[in-house]
């Protein structure tokens, strides 16, 4: 849910070029957050069968029993709900239909099609979690352009690293449940490898979406010193192979997203739009 905010916010600061305003700006983050608190109550009910077996989710409420599946369904659907009607009266019809088509997204191709069936279930069900930035600037413009989906593409594609990197560490939990998450169906190295891929992918994406965006010296500043320690990160776990590698990548990954969207926000509030 924070990374939902981390990724909303600067994307309406740079269609703005400013602060936003109050009453949308705010309506759309609000909406934004009960769409995504939907989708995982619709997640959680429909892989409740797999959350009684993985350890780190056995606590949640729907395996103990403190919270029936229908009332978590009906949760799920009041708070979707609830995200189309904050969108739609104090947004706009584009912004509404972004954050619910993620939400279908995220619940028919992820979770219902591919978690539980193929490697690649992250790689494409992730985008569902790349949306936010395109939510924002839609909801300030009423509109999409290169620059939105250029922070799309850095989410998408920053996804799969900040993933695999903390199902490494969940991999037996994972393969207990016959989830296939890439940790479990190849080796680490292979894991690896990919992560170092992505990074790198990430990495170059963020660096050209400097004159994409019109950013700054002091965004491309930032992208660079950040991409540059995500690399490290990558390639030290490569080298390592171990699970207190990857969770060093997880857990920069965090702050790599969270800087990097940070320094947007203050490209476009304090540098490029004066």
């Amino acid at each position: 849910m924070g990374l939902l905010v981390i990724t909303t916010v600067p994307a309406m600061f740079l269609a703005r070029k400013g602060l936003p305003p109050l009453v949308p700006g705010a309506a759309a983050v609000i909406g934004g957050a009960l769409s995504a608190m939907g989708a995982n109550a619709a997640n959680m009910v429909l892989d409740r069968d797999l959350d009684r077996i993985m350890r780190r989710t056995r606590g949640r409420p729907l395996p103990t029993g403190l919270i029936t599946p229908r009332a978590a369904a009906l949760l799920a659907v009041v708070l979707e709900a609830a995200a189309g009607a904050v969108l739609l009266v104090w947004v706009n019809a584009l912004s509404a239909l972004l954050a619910l088509g993620a939400t279908a997204f995220y619940i028919l191709v992820y979770t219902l099609w591919l978690k539980r069936r193929s490697p690649s279930n992250i790689v494409i069900g992730g985008a569902a979690g790349a949306v936010p930035p395109l939510v924002g600037w839609a909801a300030m413009t009423n509109g999409l352009d290169w620059a939105p989906l250029a922070l799309f593409a850095i989410v998408f594609f920053w996804t799969p690293p900040h993933f695999w990197a903390l199902a490494v560490r969940y991999r037996d939990d994972y393969r207990e449940a016959g989830v296939p998450m890439l940790p479990v169906v190849v080796s680490l190295r292979q894991v690896a490898n990919r992560i170092l891929v992505y990074t790198l992918i990430v990495v170059a994406l963020s660096l050209g979406f400097a004159p994409v965006g019109g950013m700054s010296w002091f965004y491309a500043t930032c992208a660079a010193v950040l991409g540059a320690v995500f690399i490290s990160c990558a390639v030290r776990l490569r080298r390592a192979l171990t699970v207190d590698s990857a969770m060093r990548l997880f857990l920069f990954s965090i702050m790599y997203l969270t800087g990097l969207f940070g320094a947007i926000a203050v490209d476009a509030l304090w540098v490029s739009g004066g």
